[in-house]
């Protein structure tokens, strides 16, 4: 599901992305409109969301992807 929901990033809603992150990185630590997320790792790919409307930016949900992938990666390390 999530692959095929980030496959677009120009058509993502923020809720969607929201309960990805939720999902993949827990509670977010939220300053204003940013909700940011601790990742298992320090540095890039960081975490940090916000809506465009009532969407998600796609330049965050490219972020996402390449949180979820290295997350992915970690975890066939284990």
């Amino acid at each position: 599901m999530k692959k095929d929901l980030l496959a677009n990033p120009d058509n993502v809603a923020f809720k969607d992305l929201l309960e990805i992150c939720r999902k993949h990185f827990g509670k977010p630590r939220i300053k204003g409109s940013h909700h940011i997320f601790k990742t298992p790792w320090q540095g890039d790919p960081r975490i940090n969301i916000q809506k465009d409307g009532k969407m998600a930016k796609p330049y965050q949900v490219r972020m996402i992807q390449k949180a979820l992938d290295k997350l992915e990666e970690q975890n066939h390390e284990k």
